[in-house]
C-alpha cells in the first residue's frame, strides 16, 4: 500500500511538474504571438490607411518623416539669360555656327531673330538690325563671305540710320570676301575685331550705328588647327548681355 500511495504520489508530482513547464512555455509563445500579431495589423493599417508620416521609421523612430521638398528650377530669363536685365535694357543673346553644320542663333528680348529653324540663316555673316530706341524688329539678312558678293553687304550697311543696332553672327566662313570698305564699316559700329577677322573665324558682334566707343559686345575665335573644337572650324561662340535703350532723338 506504501509503494502504491508512493506511486501515485510520484505520478501526481510528476503531471503537476508537466503542466507547470507547459504553462511556463506556452505564456511567452503566447505573448510573442500576441505581438506578431498586433505588428502585422499596424503594418496592414499603414499600408492601406497609412500617409507620408505614417512609416515604419517614425513609428521605431520616435519622429516623424518629413516630406522632401522638391528643388525649385533655376528661373529663366528672357534669351536664357542668368538674370533679368535692368528696365530701359534689351536682352539678348548671340550664337555663332558650330562648323558648317549648326547654324547660328540671334535672340532679342525672348524673340528668336535668326536661327535653322526659322530657316533665316546661311553661310557667312547672319545679321539682324533692331532700333535701338524701342528694340524693334527691322530686318534680318545673311551675306555669303565665301562665295556671294561683297557689295551685297556694302549696300545694307551704307544706310543705316544713327542708333540702328546692328547684330552679327558667323556660320562658316565669315571673312574672304569682306574688303576693306566692308571692315570699315564694321569698325564704325564699334568692332575691333573685325580688322584682322579671317576664313572660318567664329566671329558674333553686337553694335550700333553712331556708337562713340567701342563695343563691349564681341568676341572672335581663330581659326587655327592646333586648337580648333572641329576639323578645319574653331569652336562656336555664345555671348549675351544686356543692351541700354537709346533715348529718342531730338527733332
Amino acid at each position: 500500500m506504501r509503494m502504491l500511495r508512493t506511486y501515485r504520489l510520484v505520478v501526481v508530482k510528476t503531471r503537476r511538474v508537466s503542466k507547470a513547464v507547459d504553462m511556463r512555455v506556452t505564456g511567452p509563445l503566447r505573448a510573442v504571438v500576441v505581438l506578431l500579431l498586433v505588428g502585422l495589423s499596424w503594418l496592414l493599417g499603414n499600408t492601406f490607411f497609412g500617409g507620408e508620416n505614417n512609416s515604419i521609421r517614425s513609428f521605431f523612430g520616435g519622429a516623424s518623416e518629413q516630406p522632401t521638398s522638391v528643388e525649385a528650377r533655376p528661373r529663366r530669363y528672357k534669351c536664357g539669360l542668368s538674370a533679368p536685365c535692368p528696365a530701359k535694357h534689351l536682352a539678348f543673346r548671340v550664337v555663332s555656327g558650330a562648323a558648317n553644320v549648326i547654324g547660328p542663333k540671334i535672340c532679342l528680348e525672348d524673340k528668336m531673330l535668326l536661327s535653322s529653324v526659322k530657316d533665316n540663316v546661311g553661310r557667312g555673316l547672319n545679321v539682324a538690325l533692331a532700333n535701338g530706341v524701342t528694340g524693334e524688329l527691322l530686318e534680318t539678312k545673311t551675306f555669303d563671305m565665301w562665295a556671294g558678293d561683297v557689295s551685297d553687304l556694302l549696300k545694307f550697311l551704307r544706310p543705316l540710320h544713327e542708333g540702328t543696332l546692328v547684330f552679327v553672327a558667323s556660320f562658316d566662313d565669315p571673312a574672304t570676301k569682306l574688303n576693306d570698305e566692308a571692315r570699315k564699316l564694321f569698325e564704325e559700329l564699334g568692332s575691333t575685331a573685325v580688322k584682322e577677322l579671317a576664313f572660318r573665324d567664329s566671329w558674333v558682334f553686337v553694335g550700333a550705328k553712331g556708337i562713340e566707343n567701342k563695343s563691349p559686345f564681341e568676341q572672335r575665335m581663330k581659326n587655327s588647327k592646333s586648337s580648333n573644337k572641329y576639323e578645319g572650324w574653331p569652336e562656336s561662340l555664345e555671348m549675351d548681355g544686356c543692351i541700354p535703350l537709346r533715348p529718342p532723338l531730338e527733332g
